[in-house]
């Protein structure tokens, strides 16, 4: 009864209304309202424990990068001037607050966002140049060779321009560098100054409204157009010094092409181009069977030099010199070799940071292996949440466009789910290990088994989401092609490649690469026969960054907390998975400079219609349907009627859809028509039969690729630049100087891919 009496007590404490006699405005019943005051408290109480001391580190990265994130989702251009004064006053406010508990962690999350927002500004200012608005050929370049890249059918080279003359167009007086496609076995060497003919074009516009911004990774190298070079490349004197940083890329080329060139005459095709991959890191051509089995096996992340690779040479670098230095008698007790080992391996892994040309997943796996290789030498554990932490804020600090990118993406959701693994996951693999059995299962190699099935199904999980968007793909033996192939790339591959560097300059590096080519023959067999499987590549139809963000949000939930606050990450990612797989498709598509058109039957598949021999719309706009076929396939036209004048395709609800090539066709089309498309201008009035709509040059030359969506008896209409959207980077000239097409080279037949596809494209 006392009992009784105090729980009640408790409750008039917290319902005052009750006490003075007056009743609540929303009737709880006793026991469930104890229930929620409990649930709260609950709840509080882990909130405090998530934001201790020293907890919130982790997530200044990630304020850091939303911070980015916002700054490339502007529609106008931000001011440095007002991304400083935020900047400014956030930072005040934290400065302020920081004796304050709740008040502090808020604006110093406030400041580390506008931070990072300041720095994508920054790096905008910092890099600004002209961009090439308008297609122009027969352009006299002339100018250094700052990076050359060999590609299956073509090479493409980075010319920074020193003069350039010819051209319809004042503007490509000011371009300040190009990347040109040339013909294979044609692209001189980095530091070259050469002379060459060229037709440039802007950089390459979103495929379709969301879909990836070429033009925006070629703004942030500093490239203002793309193009073909024709005729002869002469290298010429050059009038000025290269530069202290483009004399140091042409040694360093000079280093990558001669361990190239010396282990393709060892190893030949597939082999010698993976082995020169991995640890030059140069993109020499892979044949094309082999590199979608790479991708669909998911072990293409072994041909990009990363944390894997950084690890790998770091950990023999470090247990090799350890093991030396404790051979010498009487040594290892005077000295301390371990950390004399970790000083070895660290300017091993600087060396190859040079040598593999420090791409941004190669950066930060630099980061993260230093900052451990200095905390051996210094005594401190450095495998936590805060070595990622470093990671990604210089990565930031020094390519705030890297967040955007697939690597980027992939490769710090692989490691924070790697690191939280094994935090969570290492006293577990610890159990037992002290029995009888547990020796027994760790002399025989269990414990190696056991992690690497451990790290394979963290990271493949990880990633998934990010495949799925970027390349619309899902790869469900990925774990069964790592645990078949990742052992034979550890122990035998990557040993064996630098063993070859160290046995070059003394001539006895032959045996070094026929080793290593045996292991990655063994990983080209696996990956082969993996492709090969039933189902093993599903294609995802394409999603907005919605889910993405989503599923982003709940990795790190799941990743970073530690109370049971962390499973609102599985339900974010459940969420995000559902909206992603309920994402409707557009059923009419149309290119950004109007020379093709896709539309949805009712068959449900796209009808593809084009002009000219670019299918690299196309091929992107099948990948983002989740439809297997190529723009060489017969049969894409399948649903559409053409003729002379145009052609006519039904939607699957029957409205019909009209092409207009010839002014004759908008007569009958803009009468008949539910959507009327064309590359030409349509007549003033021609919208204004029946309300219909019309996508024709003035509409694709201001919006880009124009995707819409049957909605009633009208179209819900997304573009690739809405109105008002005005960043440097993005296209506001008409597609072409001469029309709406880019034409193929002479040589190149209709169903082939020209040869500046892929040399404009990007990869």
């Amino acid at each position: 009864m006392v009992e009784q009496l105090g729980v009640r007590s408790r409750a008039l404490a917290w319902r005052p209304g009750l006490a003075a006699g007056r009743g609540p405005l929303l009737w709880w019943p006793a026991g469930l309202e104890d229930f929620a005051r409990t649930a709260a408290q609950r709840v509080w109480g882990w909130a405090l424990a998530e934001v201790a001391p020293g907890r919130l580190v982790p997530w200044l990265a990630i304020a850091f990068g939303l911070g980015v994130v916002l700054y490339f989702a502007a529609d106008q251009e931000p001011s440095p001037f007002a991304a400083a004064a935020a900047l400014a006053a956030a930072t005040a406010a934290a400065v302020i607050a920081r004796r304050r508990p709740v008040a502090f962690p808020l604006f110093l999350a406030v400041a580390t966002i506008t931070a990072g927002f300041a720095a994508g500004t920054f790096k905008r200012a910092h890099i600004a140049h002209p961009v090439l608005q308008v297609a122009t050929a027969n352009v006299g370049i002339a100018g250094f060779v700052e990076t050359r890249e060999e590609r299956e059918r073509s090479d493409r080279i980075v010319v920074r321009v020193s003069r350039i003359e010819g051209g319809r167009l004042d503007e490509v007086q000011e371009l300040e560098r190009v990347r040109l496609t040339v013909r294979r076995g044609t692209a001189p060497a980095v530091g070259s100054f050469i002379k060459l003919k060229a037709r440039l074009s802007p950089p390459l516009e979103p495929l379709r409204p969301g879909g990836y911004d070429f033009g925006r990774d070629m703004y942030f190298q500093g490239i203002g157009a793309s193009g073909l070079s024709f005729g002869v490349i002469e290298t010429i004197e050059a009038p000025e010094p290269p530069g202290a940083w483009l004399a140091y890329a042409s040694f360093l080329d000079r280093i990558r092409k001669a361990i190239d060139q010396r282990i393709r005459a060892v190893l030949p095709g597939d082999q010698g181009s993976i082995a020169s991959a991995l640890i030059t890191g140069m993109n020499d051509p892979i044949s094309t069977p082999v590199n979608n089995a790479m991708i669909i096996s998911s072990l293409v992340h072994v041909l990009s030099i990363s944390g894997y690779h950084m690890a790998v040479i770091a950990g023999i670098v470090f247990f090799t010199m350890r093991a030396l230095l404790a051979l010498i008698p009487g040594f290892a007790s005077r000295h301390p070799i371990k950390k004399w080992a970790a000083f070895a391996a660290l300017l091993a892994t600087t060396f190859y940071l040079l040598l593999s040309g420090s791409a941004v997943a190669t950066q930060r796996s630099y980061i993260m292996i230093a900052i451990v290789l200095v905390g051996v030498m210094v005594d401190r554990p450095a495998l936590t949440f805060r070595t990622l932490t470093a990671a990604a804020l210089g990565v930031l600090l020094l390519a705030p466009e890297a967040v955007v990118s697939p690597s980027f993406q992939m490769s710090f959701a692989a490691t924070l789910a790697l690191i939280a693994g094994y935090q969570h996951g290492l006293p577990w693999m610890r159990a037992g290990v002290d029995t009888p059995l547990g020796a027994r299962i760790a002399l025989w190699g269990g414990r190696e088994i056991v992690g690497l099935v451990f790290a394979s199904l963290l990271a493949g999980s990880a990633t998934m989401i990010y495949i799925a968007y970027h390349f619309h793909q899902f790869q469900p033996y990925g774990l069964l092609a790592n645990l078949l192939a990742m052992p034979v790339v550890s122990a035998v591959v990557m040993p064996m490649g630098i063993l070859g560097v160290l046995a070059m300059p003394f001539g006895y590096d032959g045996i070094c690469w026929w080793l290593m080519g045996e292991g990655i023959d063994w990983m080209i067999g696996v990956v082969l026969w993996v492709a090969s499987l039933p189902g093993a590549n599903t294609l995802v139809p394409s999603f907005g960054t919605g889910p993405l963000l989503l599923a982003t949000a709940g990795l790190v939930l799941v990743c970073l907390l530690r109370t049971p606050l962390r499973l609102a990450g599985p339900a974010l990612l459940v969420v995000a998975i559902v909206w992603a797989l309920r994402t409707p498709q557009p059923d009419v598509l149309v290119a950004p400079d109007g020379s093709a058109v896709a539309l949805r039957t009712a068959a449900g598949r796209l009808a593809v219609v084009k002009s000219g021999g670019d299918a690299f719309a196309v091929r992107e706009w099948l990948a983002a349907d989740a439809d297997p076929r190529t723009p060489k396939d017969k049969g894409l036209d399948q649903g559409i009627a053409c003729d002379r004048a145009g052609c006519v395709g039904r939607l699957a609800d029957g409205a019909l859809v009209a092409i207009s090539r010839s002014v004759e066709a908008f007569e009958e089309d803009c009468r008949r028509a539910a959507l009327v498309v064309s590359a030409r201008q349509a007549p003033a009035g021609c919208a204004a039969h029946r309300n219909i709509q019309v996508i024709d040059r003035k509409v694709w030359r201001l919006s880009g690729a124009v995707a819409l969506r049957r909605v009633g008896d009208g179209f819900e209409t997304k573009v690739a630049r809405p109105p008002g959207y005005s960043r440097p980077w993005a296209h506001t000239g008409p597609p072409s100087a001469a029309g709406t097409t880019r034409q193929a080279p002479a040589n190149q037949t209709d169903d082939e891919t020209p040869i500046e596809e892929e040399g404009e494209r990007g990869d």
